[in-house]
């Protein structure tokens, strides 16, 4: 069982907490960056899995500050897109420090293939 923290403003994060949660996981939820970044602090988790396109403080500004400062922190980055696509967005997040990423929409077994190659099982 590991700690994760997820980090999406988005509707799909009470989904992705169930699926965690199912798969013996203890998951801490943030809607965004900087409430991400405040939570890492008292929770400490193994991973950090993070939406890109958030208000306040988005997940390419959430990597680097995470990165920044926990340089061995495990990172998934997740993203549906936007206006520059997908695949910009996920690549920079990559560049940036995001260990893995996936695209939503995105399969179960996806989600729980990236979570045991960052962290193991």
């Amino acid at each position: 069982m590991a700690q994760i923290l997820l980090i999406d403003d988005d509707d799909v994060r009470r989904m992705l907490v169930n699926m965690l949660v199912a798969d013996g996981h203890e998951v801490h939820e943030a809607s965004n960056g900087d409430a991400g970044i405040a939570l890492y602090d008292k929770v400490l988790p193994e991973l950090v899995i993070t939406d890109i396109l958030m208000p306040d403080k988005d997940g390419i500004e959430t990597i680097m500050a995470l990165k920044r400062n926990h340089p061995d922190l495990k990172i998934l980055a997740i993203s549906g897109g936007g206006r520059s696509g997908t695949m910009d967005f996920l690549d920079m997040a990559r560049a940036l420090g995001a260990d893995e990423t996936l695209q939503k929409p995105f399969r179960r077994a996806e989600l729980l293939n990236a979570v045991v190659r960052l962290i193991g099982a």
